[in-house]
C-alpha cells in the first residue's frame, strides 16, 4: 500500500490569518479617530446584517499588442479602469436605509405622522457617501481589519421583498467613484492590523 504524504497550506500562523464573522458596516467612518465602540454609539452603523456583504476591487488590465509577440508579454499591462464595490444585506429598514438604498431623494414631511421620502431624477455631489466602511474582526489581532470604499453611491436600487414568517433583507451594493481631486488613486483602502496578538 502506497502512503501518501498529506499536502496542505496550513502552518502554525494559519489561525492568526483568519477573517472572522459578518463583521459591521459603517458610514463615514473616519480612520484614526473612529473606533468599532466610538462609531457605533456616534450612529455611523448601517445597520444589522443577515447574510453579511462582500467587496471587491477589479482592475480593468489591457495588454499592449506589438508586432511580432507570440502572446500576452511582461511588462505591457496597462490598468484602464477599476470597479470597487462593498455590499451589505442590511435587515433593518430604517430612514436611513432606506435613502442610502434610493442614492438621491428628498423628504416630504407634510404628513403629521410620517416622513415621506421621494426619488429625484438626479444625482448631486452631495448624494455621494465620503466612504463605506466594514470593520471586521482578524483572529491573530485585537485590532480589527477594516476596508473603506470612498464616495459611494448604492447601484443597486431598493428592493423589499417580504414574506410569511421572514423579514426583509434590504441587499445594498455601493460602488466607489474617484475624486476629482485625486484622479490617480484608486477609491478604496484596505486598513491591515500591524501589531498582530503574540502566540
Amino acid at each position: 500500500m502506497i502512503r501518501l504524504a498529506k499536502k496542505t497550506g496550513y502552518t502554525a500562523d494559519t489561525p492568526k490569518n483568519l477573517l472572522l464573522d459578518a463583521g459591521a458596516f459603517f458610514v463615514n467612518y473616519t480612520m484614526g479617530t473612529d473606533t468599532f465602540e466610538s462609531a457605533k454609539e456616534g450612529g455611523k452603523l448601517l445597520g444589522a446584517t443577515r447574510g453579511g456583504g462582500s467587496f471587491s476591487a477589479i482592475p480593468a488590465i489591457r495588454q499592449i499588442e506589438v508586432d511580432g509577440l507570440m502572446g500576452k508579454t511582461k511588462g505591457l499591462e496597462v490598468i484602464d479602469s477599476w470597479e470597487v464595490k462593498m455590499s451589505a444585506n442590511i435587515i433593518e429598514v430604517t430612514e436611513s436605509v432606506l435613502k442610502k438604498a434610493l442614492v438621491s431623494t428628498e423628504t416630504d414631511n407634510d404628513q403629521l405622522m410620517y416622513h415621506g421620502i421621494k426619488g429625484k431624477n438626479v444625482i448631486e455631489l452631495d448624494d455621494y457617501i465620503s466612504n463605506i466602511t466594514f470593520v471586521g474582526t482578524y483572529s491573530g489581532s485585537e485590532d480589527p481589519i477594516i476596508i473603506q470604499v470612498y464616495n459611494a453611491i448604492n447601484t443597486n436600487g431598493l428592493t423589499l421583498t417580504t414574506s410569511d414568517k421572514g423579514e426583509t433583507v434590504i441587499a445594498l451594493e455601493f460602488e466607489g467613484h474617484f475624486d476629482a481631486s485625486d484622479l490617480d488613486t484608486p477609491p478604496f483602502a484596505i486598513y491591515y492590523p500591524t501589531f498582530l496578538l503574540q502566540p
